[in-house]
């Protein structure tokens, strides 16, 4: 499997690696600069040369998936019989550097309705390293001329038309995704948040809408679909920063956005 496979592997089952590589080499070394090794908790896939430096830099990787802010970092080894690793001696003749790139578990993001605002919010998160999910119940929503504009995403994006029944897709969502309710329907809204509070595993959970619709939707969730308080208050609505006003999509989905910026940064920290 290639280094690229490797990391593509990782991502989609959204598992944490490093990704190692052979950044210079002075003399005589096992691998020449560029060599690849992509190391998972528990595999790896390739190598950069093997014996003390491969054992190494697979222990570091390992060291750093674990830790909450991760940096990549040189490791320098030189590769002859006066030094004695812990995995013992690489008598090579030169020297080498290795550049460690931890490969962190991207954020998930779901956004249940894709008319004006759900649009302009894809818009925006599509410019990051993120799973998007993209739910509709209307087919016209999720043709590939609307999406178009997502063609260059940095994001990886998941598009899902279920015409029926869209709080389906909760249970197939990534542990930790955060889902953000939009939908054109009131009723299609209501079914999602109650649906959402019984998904375990997920992240925050978001609903746009007014100050009397969510007095509505409380109301059911709590004598109809027999949540409590807490469980209620998962919900948070509205969606959004409150310093950013106006009701223009473009507008909401800036800060819808940048709300969900800031839960990143406390999701990694």
């Amino acid at each position: 499997m290639t280094w690229v496979a490797a990391v593509a592997r990782l991502r989609a089952r959204r598992e944490p690696g490093a990704l190692v590589t052979v950044a210079a080499v002075r003399g005589h070394a096992p691998r020449r600069a560029g060599a690849k090794l992509v190391v998972g908790r528990t595999a790896t896939w390739g190598s950069i040369g093997g014996g003390n430096i491969e054992a190494v830099a697979i222990d570091r990787a390992r060291e750093v998936i674990g830790l909450p802010d991760q940096e990549p970092e040189l490791m320098d080894f030189a590769l002859n019989d006066k030094v004695t690793g812990p995995h013992g001696v690489q008598c090579c003749g030169g020297a080498v550097s290795v550049l460690l790139e931890p490969l962190p578990v991207v954020p998930s993001v779901a956004v249940f309705g894709v008319g004006h605002v759900g649009m302009e919010l894809a818009r925006i998160l599509a410019r990051h390293d993120l799973d998007l999910h993209l739910v509709d119940t209307r087919p016209g929503q999720l043709t590939e001329e609307r999406l178009a504009v997502l063609s260059d995403a940095v994001a990886q994006v998941h598009v899902h038309h279920v015409p029926l029944l869209p709080e389906e897709v909760l249970g197939e969502l990534a542990p930790g995704t955060h889902v953000l309710i939009m939908t054109h329907d009131h009723a299609e809204d209501a079914a999602l948040c109650d649906a959402a509070l019984r998904t375990p595993g997920l992240g925050s959970i978001g609903l746009i809408g007014s100050a009397a619709k969510w007095a509505r939707f409380r109301r059911r969730l709590a004598t109809e679909g027999g949540h409590d308080d807490d469980a209620i208050d998962r919900i948070k609505t509205p969606i959004g920063m409150a310093g950013i006003t106006g009701k223009e999509p473009a507008v909401i989905a800036v800060g819808v956005a940048a709300d969900l910026l800031r839960t990143f940064a406390g999701d990694a920290g």
